[in-house]
């Protein structure tokens, strides 16, 4: 697909965000920043609450940070929350589905969020992993559908991944690649199981989750040689505790499916996943966290 001629960057004025947890909100608090009127969709009074103090915590942050253009409150006077779907607004110029990696539960939300915005709206999966081209088939209109793979914490990451499926239209990517510009910087690719970053990042985690399993060395000492001898900016196993060891596990686990023995899961892992060491959200992964 050819993308030249672009518009000057900017983002929709109006965005829905079906997923209030740390991905929906970082995803909810970027667009807000970048002057859109954003939804997010959260079921449940107490996930709908903590949804919005996770956008409102992440405006603090950026605004301490001098990362917002305007005070804290005027941008998280553009940001909503409602409990169902039903409730986005047919304006949406782009719907961000970003709930966890259940290609069933996917399919359900994008697909009732199809019939309830306009035929123009562009709607996007924030899968780590998942096929695009599976989840389109669940849409009556594929062409406005495509992958938009962010990274956490999403208002600090630069990346976008853009994923494009057989059958996304050029003017969806040319429109979602004019958003994304608008704040951050994009890679394109073909849908193929872990796009290109899950495939690198995991196969990269998972060798640091066996090293550390055989004895090899200490976490620390894996992560200071890929951050000081490689220049990653945080080691592979720090990175597995932000991203969290369930998302990491699940990821592995359908990657092991589809690309076959070098991705499967490390035993590690899957004891300490089962042990609810899942990383910084649970207090301790391969580190302890505050």
């Amino acid at each position: 697909m050819s993308t030249a001629a672009m518009s000057t960057p900017s983002a929709p004025a109006v965005v829905g965000v079906i997923g209030g947890g740390r991905m929906g909100a970082g995803i909810a608090q970027s667009f807000a920043a970048a002057g859109s009127s954003v939804t997010v969709v959260e079921s449940g009074e107490r996930a709908a609450t903590a949804a919005l103090d996770r956008v409102a915590t992440g405006m603090e942050r950026a605004a301490e940070r001098g990362r917002l253009s305007e005070p804290a409150a005027d941008v998280l006077g553009r940001v909503f929350v409602v409990g169902s779907v039903d409730e986005l607004p047919r304006t949406c110029g782009l719907v961000v589905e970003a709930v966890p990696e259940d290609a069933s539960l996917k399919a359900r939300l994008l697909a009732a969020a199809e019939r309830v915005v306009s035929p123009a709206t562009v709607l996007a999966s924030n899968t780590s992993s998942l096929s695009v081209t599976d989840l389109a088939a669940a849409l009556s209109r594929p062409g406005r559908f495509l992958g938009m793979h962010f990274f956490n914490p999403v208002p600090a990451s630069e990346l976008i991944e853009i994923v494009v499926a057989p059958e996304t239209g050029e003017e969806t990517l040319r429109l979602a690649l004019d958003w994304t510009r608008a704040r951050k910087k994009d890679v394109v690719v073909k849908d193929s199981p872990g796009f290109a970053s899950s495939r690198l990042g995991v196969t990269l985690g998972l060798e640091a989750i066996r090293m550390v399993e055989e004895g090899v060395a200490e976490p620390e000492a894996i992560d200071d040689a890929m951050s000081l001898g490689y220049r990653h900016p945080m080691g592979p196993l720090r990175l597995t505790d932000l991203v969290g060891l369930d998302v990491r596990l699940a990821i592995a686990e359908h990657l092991h499916a589809t690309l076959g023995e070098r991705f499967a899961p490390p035993r590690l892992l899957r004891d300490k996943v089962a042990r609810g060491e899942l990383g910084r959200k649970t207090g301790q992964g391969f580190y302890a966290w505050p």
